[in-house]
């Protein structure tokens, strides 16, 4: 389309309307994602949700793809597409928290580190994600696990509402009292339905946490995740820690001799009283020797951006994932294996924890349907030099089949990656029927297909 074709948009909107001739559009049309290089016929960084109606009538009407970009966290790259319209909220990333009902609005450019910025000042947070530049809107949209999701849920458990533009252009509120099936959808089914514009959250007194790193040797992966997968099912839900495998990070409490080493890490925080942080963490400083540790107490915003630094925007990026019923020793075994050989210092292989007060919420509550598994993991390949995407995709692959035999049947929808798509059925299990059911309500033309797609029932 050419320029001329987007001037009936650009009059209708205050937002920048960024087309391939404009100075910032290789700029504009980057993702979190350097893997993706894709070229959209225009990027709309909206101000308001007048220019989200305005959008999605225009690009329904021109029949053009649409990407929707809040975060712009997007592992496959689901922010962008080739030659369609972006609908970016990178200048709406605002949080109003309002302390005396314990909740927060936040505008769907915001990241984690914006929202727990704001929370932390009330010494409030809810369930977010693991990295600070994660998006809110679309970590929530597909669940939303975190440090806190023993105690308190996912993040969609914790969704009071949400502002949604839908494909007929009309602006609707979801909530348990306003358009409950829509509601009950965006709980899990990402950004099927509409386009997002906020989303209001319900708070927990979640202040200054005890937690932190302990990193071992890959050798001590049995007896460290024996330890971890009792503590997880029997522990207090306070105790909000993943394992992990990586490569030992360049960090000032890993002595040099570990760096770049194949490592088991655990990362998290106890919640609970702060006299009892360092009780709760001493079994996993006995249980094997310790290559590096960092805890002690630290603001929950903290914890959150502890990686931050080291997963800038740009890295290559594929992932692969899975719902577990348990931490199995099998699982154990796979994980170690495929350990010896993780490619990357940014590369992540981690075990989430989504039992306590995940399992408390019916399958059938939200979208969101693995209720009974134990764990989510997720094999998370990050790397800088393109050169290295065929051995490093291939390893993410490889480990992915070595782990699939284990698995509860699907995975967690945020965790998957562009060449997934034949999984989503699996990914929503017993709910995906009701899924399609809603989408051909909301979106019956299919609008909002860039994602890992639930198509209209019928």
């Amino acid at each position: 389309m050419n320029s001329s074709t987007f001037q009936s948009l650009q009059e209708k909107v205050r937002g920048n309307l960024i087309a391939a001739d404009h100075p910032g559009y290789e700029t504009a049309r980057s993702v979190y994602n350097g893997m993706i290089d894709k070229r959209p016929a225009a990027i709309l960084q909206v101000s308001q949700v007048a220019d989200v109606i305005a959008a999605v009538n225009f690009a329904r009407d021109e029949g053009l793809d649409v990407a929707l970009r809040g975060g712009g966290h997007s592992a496959p790259g689901f922010g962008t597409c080739d030659g369609g319209l972006v609908i970016d909220f990178v200048n709406r990333r605002g949080v109003r928290v309002d302390p005396s009902t314990a909740t927060a609005r936040a505008e769907t450019g915001a990241t984690w580190a914006d929202f727990n910025h704001a929370t932390n000042a009330f010494g409030l947070a809810t369930t977010g994600g693991i990295i600070g530049s994660t998006g809110v809107a679309g970590l929530t949209l597909g669940g939303g696990i975190g440090y806190l999701s023993r105690k308190y849920g996912l993040s969609c458990d914790n969704l009071k509402s949400a502002d949604v533009v839908t494909a007929d252009g009309k602006f609707r509120v979801a909530s348990a009292t306003e358009n409950d099936d829509l509601f009950w959808a965006l709980r899990g089914g990402t950004g099927n339905f509409g386009v997002v514009t906020s989303l209001e959250f319900n708070l927990h007194p979640v202040d200054v946490i005890y937690g932190g790193v302990i990193i071992y040797l890959l050798e001590h992966a049995e007896a460290v995740g024996e330890l971890y997968r009792e503590k997880i099912a029997t522990g207090p839900e306070e105790f909000g820690v993943f394992l992990g495998v990586h490569q030992g990070p360049v960090v000032p409490f890993l002595p040099e001799e570990f760096q770049g080493r194949p490592v088991v890490v655990l990362v998290g925080g106890w919640t609970g009283p702060h006299d009892e942080g360092e009780r709760q963490w001493q079994p996993f400083l006995d249980v094997a020797p310790v290559a590096g540790s960092f805890l002690g107490p630290l603001p929950y915003p903290v914890l959150n951006t502890l990686f931050d630094d080291s997963l800038p925007k740009g890295l290559q990026a594929y992932w692969k994932a899975e719902f577990l019923p348990a931490l199995s020793d099998e699982v154990i075994k796979v994980a170690k294996h495929f350990g010896q050989w993780i490619p990357s210092d940014q590369t992540a292989n981690h075990f989430y924890p989504i039992n306590g007060a995940v399992q408390r919420v019916p399958k059938d509550a939200t979208a969101f349907p693995y209720r009974d598994a134990d764990f989510a993991a997720v094999i998370a390949g990050m790397w800088e030099d393109p050169a290295d995407n065929d051995a490093n995709v291939g390893w993410v692959r490889d480990y992915a089949a070595g782990l699939h035999p284990h698995s509860a049947g699907g995975a967690y929808i945020n965790f998957m990656d562009a060449d997934d798509q034949s999984r989503i059925t699996d990914n929503y299990a017993g709910n995906y029927a009701r899924l399609a059911g809603i989408k051909a309500k909301y979106d019956p033309g299919n609008l909002f297909h860039i994602n890992q797609n639930i198509k209209p029932a019928g």
